[in-house]
């Protein structure tokens, strides 16, 4: 896929949506996008990303914490682009059964699947979310998110 898909999303068209830097910029690239419906998104892990210093030195393991953080991105593209919502930033507002299946280590690429699930009154969401790891699935649950005024 090239960048002028319009389904697809560069990393530049990426941080044009997203308020996220370095490190927490977690989505790559995306490979398929429906705004307002769903994301598919890529994010490359790798050794040289801070978090690696100390989770754990000697066992390298993507801290659970970030896997969900990265899905809650992609979740924020699905609706960035939605014309009809106030903006703003949209900020978590729950987690629920989100449950890891297995260790993310450098090297990996997550495949984070996203589908709005919910909107009420144009400033609360409800995404799911799943994660895989060469289609073995990593983690998955439920995120709720808010818009800040």
């Amino acid at each position: 896929m090239t960048s002028t898909d319009p389904t697809s999303l560069s990393s530049e068209q990426i941080l044009n949506l997203l308020p996220h830097r370095y490190p927490f910029a977690l989505v790559d690239r995306v490979l398929e996008h429906e705004p307002g419906k769903r994301a598919v998104a890529l994010k490359n892990v790798t050794i040289n990303e801070p978090q690696f210093q100390g989770h754990f030195p000697g066992r390298p393991l993507m801290p659970g914490v970030l896997i969900v953080e990265a899905m809650a991105q992609v979740g924020g593209l699905i609706v960035t682009q939605m014309p009809d919502l106030p903006k703003g930033l949209f900020v978590f507002a729950g987690i629920d059964a989100v449950r890891f299946r297995r260790p993310v280590v450098p090297g990996d690429q997550l495949l984070i699947t996203c589908e709005l699930l919910s909107l009420k009154r144009k400033r609360f969401g409800k995404v799911h979310a799943e994660v895989t790891v060469d289609g073995a699935l990593v983690c998955s649950g439920e995120l709720m998110f808010s818009l800040v005024d």
